[in-house]
């Protein structure tokens, strides 16, 4: 038995004297200040996911930095919090990301901009803050690059043809046997070196991003990214880092076993360490999933033929990755009642058959009025919500201890 009764609970999140209690705060008794959808942060457990993260690469041996990948989650107040952590910066992958870091306090030095789908118009802007790092992916974006920021230094982003993801999915690799979008293949590595060359521009870090969500069981597949990402290191002159994209993951369900860091970081020094090289990484989940929580209400509890729902007055247009991926966010009432529990689904309130937070979950008794936190909603939820049938309003608060 977890030490605070579920596999999910810790210190700042969980039962106390039948409320559930997220940093410091009573859910229920919050959640009921608002009509709206709620997703609550926690900055103590920002701090302490990067942390986590920044003691084990010190271990590594060689100089690294880590930026937090953007995309995750871009609330403002959460940006300007990242700032007080060892952070080496900010992994942005639009012109609006990259405008949205600065404005938060971020200096140019410190971003990193991912230059998928590059267009004339965000060279452009890249021209006029040299300071920014970019990684290129495609050929078009190494030509467009160097012509407006010709003698620029740049990094290339390679597509190892090796997938990794939560629970082995193919819809959260980024590489693999499928041919992706995303990063320049060993057999276009040459013309994109040369690419470069002719533009004036100079490859000093490679870059590579796998997939999603990466737990214990998906290290075997990281090692084999890691090789392939060594082999590539020797056929650029002049290489000053590795950069290894993110990925890490956080464990979504009760037998989920949690990435051992050191482990991860063992097979990093194993393989890249002899290269000398600088090593950054670009974690978002890792950083800000466990942190949040999204608080629905209950609208309906009702069976339909030999099925309980659950109606909650928020859907699937606020938090994409249960229905998309797979990545459930588990449900948890803030105040569960006395009584044996009940086997329902979960439903939002969208017009669409994927809209299901949970099927088939045993749950204590529900009623409408009740209040129910979805648990790892920080990260890819706020960031990938819609307006779907106009329903997607909400708020978010940065709680602080």
């Amino acid at each position: 038995m977890h030490a605070f009764g579920h596999w999910w609970a810790r210190e700042d999140l969980r039962y106390d004297h039948e409320r559930l209690v997220f940093c410091g705060r009573d859910v229920a008794a919050l959640a009921a200040a608002f009509a709206e959808p709620l997703f609550l942060y926690n900055a103590a457990r920002l701090r302490q996911n990067v942390g986590r993260l920044h003691q084990a690469l010190s271990g590594l041996g060689l100089p690294f930095r880590i930026y937090y990948a953007m995309k995750a989650n871009r609330f403002e107040p959460l940006l300007c919090e990242l700032r007080r952590t060892p952070l080496y910066g900010i992994d942005v992958c639009s012109p609006e990301e990259l405008r949205e870091a600065l404005a938060c306090g971020w200096r140019p030095e410190q971003l990193s901009f991912t230059a998928h789908g590059m267009m004339p118009e965000d060279a452009e802007l890249l021209a006029a803050l040299p300071q920014v790092h970019v990684n290129c992916d495609t050929l078009s974006a190494i030509r467009l690059l160097g012509e407006h920021s010709p003698g620029r230094s740049i990094g290339l982003r390679v597509n190892l043809g090796i997938g990794i993801g939560y629970a082995d999915s193919d819809r959260l690799s980024y590489a693999g046997q499928r041919t992706t979008k995303f990063g320049i293949y060993r057999e276009q590595f040459s013309e994109a070196l040369e690419t470069a060359a002719c533009h004036g521009l100079h490859v000093t870090w490679l870059h590579c991003h796998a997939g999603c969500g990466y737990l214990e069981a998906q290290l075997a597949s990281f090692e084999r990214v890691l090789q392939a990402l060594a082999s590539f290191s020797d056929k650029v002159p002049g290489l000053q880092g590795l950069n290894l994209g993110g990925g890490l993951g956080l464990p979504h369900r009760a037998n989920d076993v949690a990435l051992d860091l050191g482990r991860w970081v063992g097979l990093i020094r194993t393989h890249l360490g002899h290269l000398g090289l600088e090593i950054a990484i670009e974690p978002g989940d890792f950083i800000v999933k466990d942190a949040g929580l999204l608080v629905l209400r209950v609208g309906y509890a009702e069976t339909k033929r030999d099925r309980r729902f659950v109606g909650l007055n928020g859907g699937f247009n606020l938090a994409v990755e249960p229905a998309f991926y797979d990545l459930p966010c588990e449900p948890v009432p803030c105040r569960p009642r006395a009584g044996p529990a009940e086997v329902v689904t979960l439903a939002g309130n969208i017009n669409e058959a994927l809209d299901l937070w949970a099927s088939d979950v045993a749950l204590p008794p529900v009623e409408p009025g009740d209040f129910m936190a979805l648990l790892n909603a920080g990260g890819y939820a706020s960031s990938m919500s819609s307006n779907h049938c106009l329903r997607g309003r909400f708020r978010e608060l940065l709680l602080q201890p």
